[in-house]
């Protein structure tokens, strides 16, 4: 299945698209299961996929306003430097010991079609393609043997990074946590209908233009593995999001650097899911 979250024009929901349809999940289960987290947490996605079957379309794709994934996560854990030419790139050693590992806030992410906005404080403003993992079963201490049967999904993230507030320190929070820099969607597709464990390609577009282009299989620390390192710091629970790195080619080291500038259209396209795209402002720009 294909989930996303999405506002209608009375209230957020969430449902199953299948191609340009869009069946309201959170119409139909109520109070029950109002979002994809709750539904996560009850374990309703056998439900969920009967309720789909068949069901009439409420909306079209085009007739709603995406919201990220899971809006508003408990944990989004995110994963750096976890491609050999990313690392390599910015002169970072290419063995690394163990992930480097960050966090992001709930509202600096948002959903496909929405802006990805550049603060005001910056004119360094990246793109960054990654795959964002759902967890779907929690856990402490996952042994990396078992870590997939805890994954409910995957989806496309744009680690969009505001690189001259991330290098001012050696903690990268604050270049990574500025309101909407972030964008997660536009659907989640569960695993038992893309295993999470397959190469799939990854690339970003800007303005049509090739910026970054991979294959999963690449990662340095696959996704078991990040699970199992994650896990041993912290319980992962149902809901969590981890955002597992980006690949070379990011902004900040071309010859001449690459910034996003307002107006610009950004895509981020993950093999078995799709394109996540999003317009981008600059906060201080002026509109007519």
């Amino acid at each position: 299945m294909r989930l996303t979250s999405f506002l209608t024009p009375t209230r957020p929901s969430f449902g199953v698209v299948d191609g340009d349809r869009v069946v309201d999940i959170g119409l139909r289960l109520g109070a029950t299961c109002p979002d994809l987290d709750s539904a996560l947490k009850s374990g309703a996605l056998e439900r969920i996929a009967r309720l789909a079957h068949g069901a009439p379309a409420d909306y079209r794709v085009d007739e709603i306003r995406f919201l990220p994934v899971l809006p508003n996560p408990r944990r989004i854990v995110c994963i750096g430097l976890n491609y050999v030419a990313h690392r390599a790139e910015g002169g970072h050693r290419t063995d690394a010991p163990a992930p480097v590992t960050f966090l992001r806030l709930p509202e600096s992410q948002v959903g496909h079609g929405q802006p990805m906005v550049c603060p005001r404080e910056s004119r360094q403003f990246d793109f960054e393609a990654e795959l964002a993992v759902v967890i779907g079963k929690a856990g402490r201490r996952i042994p990396a043997s078992s870590a997939l049967s805890h994954v409910a999904g995957i989806s496309a993230y744009n680690d969009g990074s505001v690189r001259d507030w991330q290098l001012q320190t050696g903690q990268w929070s604050p270049g990574k946590n500025f309101p909407a820099t972030g964008a997660f969607g536009p659907w989640m597709v569960t695993a038992d209908e893309l295993d999470p464990s397959r190469s799939l390609r990854l690339s970003c577009r800007l303005n049509g233009q090739t910026m970054q282009d991979t294959t999963t299989d690449l990662m340095i620390f696959p996704i078991p593995e990040l699970i199992a390192f994650v896990s041993t710091w912290t319980t992962l629970e149902v809901g969590d999001v981890l955002v597992t790195g980006t690949p070379g080619g990011v902004g900040l080291r071309r010859d001449p650097p690459v910034w996003m500038q307002h107006g610009d259209i950004v895509e981020v396209e993950l093999e078995g899911v799709g394109v996540l795209r999003n317009p981008v402002v600059h906060e201080g720009a002026v509109t007519p």
